[in-house]
């Protein structure tokens, strides 16, 4: 028996995609509001933003909030090396524990993991990857501190290439 595929979701059309763009701006603008941006009548809007969310493309509306603002001045980006082979469960289950991990993937390469971590300041994030480097499975860590953000997307698809 073949092993099993998981089905290619459908492609966005550019009008799902361009409501997608006009929501990830503002995840309260009207049905009205994005029907205008985007040519269509606050009803069609519903009923695409409805089917977006049944195919699981849009799982929740949300705010995008300034880490500066609440306090969260110093950002870091920490890798961190893991002894022989760490499950991916186990090492969710660690970071997962961390308010201050905002981003965790594993990647390719001698790094087992990446980790976005905001803290209030330097010592802070020093205290943060002191507790990262004692869990039992990280071998080693490498922090690279953020400077300035210099861009930042939300996640939607990109507009066209003209």
């Amino acid at each position: 028996m073949p092993p099993a595929t998981l089905p290619h979701p459908d492609p966005l059309d550019p009008l799902d995609t361009a409501i997608l763009r006009e929501l990830a701006v503002d995840a309260r603008a009207s049905y009205a509001d994005v029907g205008a941006a985007v040519s269509l009548s606050a009803p069609a809007v519903k009923r695409r933003v409805d089917r977006l969310r049944a195919r699981g493309v849009i799982r929740g509306f949300t705010v995008r909030l300034d880490p500066a603002a609440l306090g969260w001045e110093t950002e870091a980006f920490v890798e961190l090396y893991c002894h022989g082979s760490t499950s991916p469960s186990t090492m969710r289950a660690a970071v997962e524990t961390y308010p201050e991990v905002v981003a965790a993937s594993t990647v390719t390469g001698d790094v087992d993991l990446v980790l976005q971590v905001r803290a209030r300041d330097m010592r802070h994030l020093e205290r943060v990857v002191e507790r990262l480097a004692a869990e039992p499975f990280v071998a080693r860590t490498r922090s690279t501190v953020v400077l300035s953000a210099l861009l930042r997307r939300p996640d939607v698809p990109a507009a066209p290439a003209d």
